[in-house]
């Protein structure tokens, strides 16, 4: 009884640390978490275990010695359960979003907004995705897997909302390729594989021959024997996926189709949101300098190749990415004579890969679909023809066995003609929809995906710009996200 015969204010400090425990507990649904009191109990008032042993010890420097060790032990667990539960940083690596989010940009991400997920894999080394840096090794032990649920959150995830979201095409990656999905990568080595032996995939076609399974067979020999340029090909659970940040166009249960660059929800337009971008031709009679780029906020990387050189007239081209609002500002520019919305076909004329890859040669990213977003216990009959929409689902998010024999399905070794979903799933997309690789590429976000909803740019760094030539942009601190 002695022990416990402590200050007050150690017997506050326990009470809130205990109180802290138990909410933790319920939200979590794990009575084992309970355990954790006693030890509550010791560290502020019994002391039975001597948890500051090391102050006892003489020497000055090796007390500071641990005492470091103390505080960074301390830092990387309070760390790994903020990181976990509640909030990320993240930071935009690429300029999907613009101008929505630009690329530098370093976003507040509330895990709590639909929930944290507990993690896959429990031990990991904090503030680290998947590969630990110098070292070149897994940051996570991978032999050790619990299966992952969601908490209660504040909300749910709603159309137009900025998503982050682990890449759902990172289940297999190629370490040579690893911003692409590995189907796709299997495609387009079948695909230029066939092409490259003299025959023609139209043609192929016309004869009955399925050129997806076909491309798809050839290029998975293809990548995952040429490491020189393809990389190992490694697996990662799902939260040890890439991070991805994209809007969401597309919610369960609904049909979505992209017609000349607009997108339709169940048949009807939805309106743009003001970040939203596409490439223009654009004719000028004078040369753009660097402060109309600033101006417009197009990234060296969309600029550089952005002029396309002159026409008989005179006139400088280009093709660059513009909002609405940015194409009506240069049509009042005296010296521009022409803004004109293009399609990614009219840009570039190199043959895109929609998902699923190799599905239908029609599908761009200006005209694609319509496809159905899976939703949780809805049902759909399934055929040879959309199949290739829903395997993925099927064999990878939803972890079932899945073949074609004799031209029939199986799931689990069991013919089906129909499949009930088990999870919900989004359809995201990038505001640069040129340059944008989303669901049009790699379809469906499953729910057990989503890691969290960015809250503001707490700090935004212009990767064109030296430190003293305006880098710190800070006209977007504490930008609200979504806007």
């Amino acid at each position: 009884m002695e022990r416990l015969k402590a200050p007050l204010k150690n017997w506050i400090k326990m009470g809130v640390a205990a109180l802290i425990v138990i909410l933790f507990s319920i939200w979590l649904g794990n009575g084992w978490v309970l355990l954790l009191l006693p030890f509550v109990l010791d560290i502020y008032v019994s002391k039975f275990i001597p948890w500051t042993w090391w102050k006892k010890i003489e020497d000055p420097k090796i007390r500071k010695v641990f005492e470091w060790i103390d505080a960074i032990l301390f830092a990387l667990v309070a760390v790994y359960f903020i990181n976990l539960y509640l909030f990320q940083n993240y930071k935009i690596p690429t300029s999907s979003l613009e101008k929505t989010l630009l690329v530098g940009d370093h976003l507040f991400v509330s895990k709590v907004a639909y929930g944290p997920r507990t993690p896959n894999t429990p031990f990991s080394f904090p503030l680290v995705q998947h590969t630990l840096p110098i070292l070149n090794c897994k940051s996570y032990v991978e032999g050790v897997q619990w299966e992952s649920r969601r908490l209660a959150g504040l909300g749910h995830v709603e159309r137009n909302d900025i998503v982050v979201f682990n890449f759902p095409a990172g289940d297999t990656v190629a370490l040579g390729r690893q911003a692409e999905d590995y189907a796709g990568l299997c495609y387009q080595a079948g695909l230029a594989q066939i092409r490259a032996k003299g025959a023609n995939p139209d043609t192929l076609r016309a004869q009955g021959i399925d050129v997806r399974a076909l491309c798809l067979k050839i290029g998975r020999d293809i990548v995952n024997t040429d490491k020189q340029t393809y990389g190992e090909i490694v697996y990662r659970p799902v939260d040890r996926r890439e991070n991805y940040v994209k809007r969401c166009i597309g919610l369960p249960g609904e049909t979505l189709e992209v017609r000349h660059r607009e997108v339709y929800i169940d048949n009807k337009k939805i309106e743009r949101q003001p970040g939203v971008q596409h490439y223009c031709y654009i004719l000028s009679q004078q040369p753009f300098d660097e402060d109309l780029y600033d101006e417009l906020e197009i990234s060296k990387e969309n600029s550089s190749r952005g002029q396309a050189g002159m026409d008989a007239n005179g006139n400088y081209v280009y093709f660059l990415p513009l909002t609405l609002q940015n194409q009506e500002d240069l049509r009042k520019k005296p010296y521009v004579k022409l803004v004109e919305e293009k399609s990614i076909s009219e840009i570039s004329p190199m043959e895109q890969t929609t998902y699923p890859a190799g599905y239908n040669p029609k599908w761009t990213v200006d005209d694609y679909g319509p496809i159905w977003i899976p939703k949780a216990d809805s049902t759909i009959k399934l055929t040879l023809e959309n199949l290739p929409i829903y395997e993925t689902v099927i064999r990878n998010y939803e972890e079932n066995k899945l073949e074609v024999k004799d031209g029939k399905i199986f799931i689990n070794d069991k013919e089906a003609t129909e499949y009930k979903f088990h999870l919900d799933y989004y359809w995201m997309m990038g505001d640069n929809r040129h340059n944008s690789a989303d669901s049009r590429v790699w379809g469906f976000v499953p729910e057990d995906h989503i890691v969290g909803q960015p809250l503001f740019v707490w700090l935004s760094l212009n990767p064109d710009k030296s430190w003293v030539g305006g880098k710190i942009r800070f006209n977007r601190f504490f930008k609200y996200a979504g806007q």
